[in-house]
């Protein structure tokens, strides 16, 4: 056991903190050096939520459709809020087990069949939650998985979502957006910390209905945004012909009824780590509060680590262009100008009269 761990326990259950759950290191292979963060709250709390509670949500996370594995940062942050995860497939299954507090689609490459949509189309009506991960895919599309949202009058555009205005994209990387967040119950402490959210590569929702209420858009796209067709296999970011004109959604949430409720986010990476690190973190809250929310928020502790090192400064294409021109251009000219002109005056004054 090592020093200065901790363990708690209450009855017939325990657990045990390790000092490498207080100090979390991880390897920042950009920078080639290791990012620590302090999580001694979180891991406390999460212990002691742990031992005190007899029943825990239960995730299930569907598979056989070509899924990616869950990012490290999110499974992480899942185990150590107490979410029991089972893997499941409806292929052979008539409904969603009656143990699933909520269930999980996960970066799909393929689509579901029409026998597993219908499942889940008649589990969120019923009262079940439901958090989907899918954005646009190599090949094929995945038409029936997005059925679900076109039943509450969602549509998704085919291709790659592409941003026109600079300040919404980043990396200048125009399919690499810089979304706005609407205010909601999920987003809102993202706004009053006055963070970004990521969103790379996405797939365009929109909603037929405006007057819909209950379907609300978390994050949505500029009106220059446009949506490429070609998807993958596009060759520039220029709008052609057969593109689709935004604005659109790239996360929302449905209201199914029946306390029913699903939270679709329209990009499979972005709870990558790459793209979280990016954010600061705000995409990994971003997705805990969602999850959070389609739990009901009691059975999930929401305490994020502290960072002991700097956080990425996240700012959009147009402020990075603004700030190279300050830096390089106008400030040098700024402070050259001065100097010659207090030159040019001492000069002056040693000038004999």
């Amino acid at each position: 056991m090592d020093n200065n761990s901790l363990i708690v326990e209450c009855g017939e259950r325990s657990r045990f903190i390790g000092y490498n759950d207080i100090y979390l290191s991880e390897a920042d292979m950009m920078s080639y050096s290791n990012d620590v963060s302090f999580d001694g709250e979180g891991a406390v709390t999460s212990a002691i939520d742990y031992v005190v509670t007899e029943e825990l949500p239960q995730m299930y996370v569907l598979e056989g459709h070509g899924e990616a594995e869950l990012s490290e940062v999110f499974r992480d942050q899942i185990e150590k809020e107490n979410i029991e995860m089972v893997t499941c497939s409806l292929l052979n299954e008539d409904a969603v087990p009656e143990e699933a507090d909520c269930v999980l689609i996960y970066a799909p490459s393929s689509d579901i069949s029409a026998e597993e949509k219908d499942i889940l189309a008649e589990y969120v009506a019923g009262g079940g939650k439901l958090m989907v991960l899918a954005g646009p895919v190599e090949e094929g599309t995945l038409e029936n998985l997005y059925s679900l949202l076109s039943d509450y009058g969602v549509e998704a555009k085919e291709g790659i979502v592409v941003e026109a205005d600079r300040e919404h994209f980043a990396f200048q990387a125009p399919y690499v957006l810089l979304p706005d967040i609407n205010d909601s119950e999920i987003t809102a402490p993202l706004i009053e910390e006055n963070y970004y959210a990521i969103m790379p590569i996405s797939q365009g929702l929109t909603i037929n209905d405006a007057e819909n209420e209950s379907v609300t858009a978390l994050l949505t796209t500029s009106e220059t945004a446009y949506s490429k067709a070609a998807g993958y296999d596009l060759t520039s970011y220029e709008m052609k012909e057969g593109d689709v004109s935004g604005p659109f959604a790239v996360a929302v949430s449905v209201d199914c009824g029946n306390n029913g409720q699903i939270v679709w986010f329209a990009s499979s990476d972005f709870l990558e780590e790459q793209y979280n690190s990016y954010s600061s973190g705000a995409n990994l809250d971003l997705g805990m509060n969602a999850l959070s929310s389609l739990l009901g928020e009691s059975e999930a502790v929401s305490i994020r680590s502290k960072s002991l090192n700097y956080n990425y400064l996240t700012i959009n294409e147009s402020a990075a262009s603004f700030l190279k021109v300050m830096m390089i251009g106008i400030f040098p000219l700024a402070f050259l100008g001065i100097g010659i002109c207090v030159i040019v005056k001492r000069r002056r004054q040693d000038e004999p009269v």
